[in-house]
């Protein structure tokens, strides 16, 4: 039985974590960490939560200075993170971090995006958490550092195209709608449901911090430099992505060829899922369904090889 650690267990990531913990055959949650409810049984602050599949909630200290467990989840703020991994490390912990703390592999390009990192040395550790693409990688580290929401649904969208000789990936369209847990739980004015409710908006547009995430992994992917144009939109629903992608073409490609490269691609991937033909993503087929992600290519009614569509939870 794996001994799971939850740093930040009562954001929405750290909730999301929870439910797919607690439901895992071959896992037990050791015990968690919590600003606002430190002291209680994590069943007082998510009634869901009950039986043998409860647990301690304690302070960020006490959790860290009683590390009885054999994988640590960092669900932490960006910049809050990076403090802890180290200690972690050297205590025999494996860390999957939920940041953006271990996610860039330059220290300059993360400072750039989030300020100072606290500890850029784990960064030379840090393996990117997209088994799709990096699983042997991911097996073999002791830090994990989980992708974003954004790029999540941009990478594993366009993975299958890179690469491809018809088409041109040096610079890359993105136009991606999100929920409004997207941006966390914390009370902000902008996401409250009288502000959000009736609206649909960008935002970040002249820059967001998961644009350097989505270029350094498909730039990986592509063997050379990959420019991202990126504009994300909040929608007026709880959760819920859609990430819809442009690329330029060099050579024909037809609807076919790329529907087969796709499940060619994703044929032996658990939680990536092509869509029938005709089928289109909808935000109502995978909120709730923990871990199962969706890709839908282009259907033969679109311009051949110009877009691909990747629909997750947020």
């Amino acid at each position: 039985m794996i001994r799971a650690l939850i740093f930040g267990a009562t954001g929405y990531t750290g909730v999301e974590l929870i439910r797919i913990l607690s439901s895992h055959p071959d896992v037990v949650i050791a015990g968690a960490s919590s600003r606002q409810w430190a002291g209680e049984r994590a069943s007082r602050a998510f009634p869901f939560i009950h039986g043998d599949r409860d647990f301690p909630l304690s302070t960020l200290d006490d959790l860290m200075s009683n590390l009885s467990g054999d994988v640590a989840f960092l669900a932490l703020p960006h910049s809050e993170s990076a403090a802890s991994i180290r200690p972690l490390l050297e205590s025999g912990v494996k860390v999957v971090d939920l940041s953006a703390d271990s996610r860039l592999r330059d220290p300059e390009v993360y400072e750039r995006w989030y300020g100072p990192h606290k500890d850029p040395d784990v960064l030379e550790h840090a393996v990117y958490g997209l088994p799709e693409i990096h699983r042997e990688q991911i097996r073999s580290t002791h830090l994990v550092a989980n992708p974003g929401c954004y790029p999540t649904s941009v990478i594993l969208g366009l993975a299958p195209l890179i690469g491809r000789h018809e088409v041109d990936a040096r610079t890359v369209v993105v136009d991606s709608k999100s929920g409004v847990s997207g941006a966390g739980r914390g009370a902000k004015l902008t996401t409250s449901f009288c502000e959000a409710g009736e609206g649909f908006k960008p935002y970040g547009v002249l820059g967001h911090r998961h644009i350097p995430e989505m270029e350094q992994e498909l730039s990986l992917l592509s063997g050379a430099p990959v420019l991202v144009r990126f504009t994300p939109h909040l929608i007026p629903v709880s959760r819920g992505m859609v990430s819809t992608m442009y690329v330029k073409l060099k050579a024909e490609i037809s609807a076919k060829a790329l529907r087969d490269e796709y499940e060619r691609y994703y044929r032996e991937e658990p939680f990536v899922h092509v869509l029938p033909e005709g089928e289109f993503p909808d935000t109502l087929h995978v909120s709730g369904q923990f871990g199962q992600r969706r890709v839908r290519c282009c259907g033969p009614e679109h311009e051949p090889g110009n877009r691909a569509r990747r629909n997750v939870r947020a």
